[in-house]
């Protein structure tokens, strides 16, 4: 009831504090999978949808006042989606892994969006993890491998100077703590869905192979905040 209760509010065009406040208390209630049995329903999914700019194709990420709740929103989305079976499913119902698809692209050369893209890439991590199919989706109809790399590069900043070489910076800085953790979750997505990539078929796929392999080697070469984010990030 209390989770109800909660999801009600946020249907609700509500302050954005109050939003936060909410989804807070939402993320730590469903860590419960008891109480997500009467939460998990097609409603209550695309409210968090909703909160977590997933259901708006075109609209940029503009409003840095939303931001927090975007975050909130995902990691629900993510606790959710971990515990319920249930909301599994419904996520290929929802076609949820083409809206974060979505909102990757939308984090392109935006400032300030570190955390909603990690949560994101853990989202996308968790959906091909959990769902097979979903990891098909990924794989063939989504560029889900293209879409990946381009984020695991955007969070190492790779430079190139050649078609699949990188720029050798011996000198560059460590990566801060939310690209190492951004990273760290695109390669997890991407293990999962090139894990049955053994067999490459055309010139793009080759291309895309090779255009990762490089990016993979510039990411060993990259160290992180601290000895153990950096051994995590290897």
């Amino acid at each position: 009831k209390l989770c109800e209760g909660i999801l009600n509010i946020l249907e609700k065009d509500t302050k954005t504090s109050c939003q936060v406040a909410c989804l807070e208390a939402l993320r730590i209630l469903s860590r419960d999978k008891k109480v997500l049995v009467p939460v998990t329903t097609k409603r209550n999914m695309q409210i968090l949808m909703r909160l977590a700019k997933l259901d708006t194709v075109e609209d940029p990420l503009e409003r840095m006042s939303e931001f927090p709740v975007i975050v909130e929103a995902l990691k629900c989305l993510c606790n959710i989606i971990f515990n319920s079976a249930v909301a599994q499913k419904l996520s290929l119902e929802l076609n949820l892994a083409a809206m974060l698809c979505n909102l990757l692209e939308k984090c392109k050369d935006q400032q300030f969006v570190d955390d909603i893209k990690c949560f994101d890439l853990r989202l996308l991590f968790l959906l091909s993890l959990l769902h097979t199919d979903i990891r098909s989706q990924l794989r063939q109809e989504l560029q889900g491998v293209q879409v990946l790399t381009q984020a695991l590069e955007s969070s190492l900043s790779v430079r190139w100077v050649e078609e699949y070489k990188t720029a050798e910076d011996r000198d560059r800085p460590p990566l801060s703590l939310q690209e190492t953790d951004c990273a760290i979750e695109a390669l997890k997505a991407l293990f999962n869905v090139t894990l049955d990539s053994w067999n490459v078929h055309s010139e793009n796929e080759s291309h895309q192979f090779r255009y990762m392999a490089a990016i993979l080697r510039h990411c060993l070469l990259s160290t992180g905040p601290t000895e153990d984010k950096t051994e995590e990030l290897h």
